[in-house]
């Protein structure tokens, strides 16, 4: 039977932010800077997030000449899922599809 453990504070953070994008690719420096979280937590984040299926990822061609190749990052259907139900409802709004917002 597989473990199950709440999502951390890092984690959730991380689904705002995917998810705050709709179906855009995020590359990992962009979601390092948004989300505030270090490599070493959000590069293992987003390997267990792709692992269990909640993640696309992809190699993206270079940004221009002399330019590495980059990992890009988004959301699958059953990770706006997944976010919308584990994300508390006080939350940021998420697009259309995302998280529901709590009227006040």
């Amino acid at each position: 039977m597989a473990r199950v453990r709440p999502l951390s504070e890092h984690a959730r953070t991380l689904l705002v932010s995917l998810a705050s994008s709709g179906r855009e690719w995020r590359h990992g420096y962009d979601l390092a800077r948004s989300t505030g979280l270090k490599s070493g937590t959000l590069y293992p984040l987003l390997i267990r997030l792709e692992g269990q299926g909640y993640l696309e990822a992809e190699w993206q061609p270079p940004a221009g000449p002399g330019r590495p190749p980059r990992h890009a990052y988004r959301l699958t259907d059953q990770g706006m899922r997944f976010a919308r139900d584990a994300v508390p409802a006080q939350a940021p709004a998420f697009p259309s599809g995302g998280p529901r917002k709590v009227q006040a």
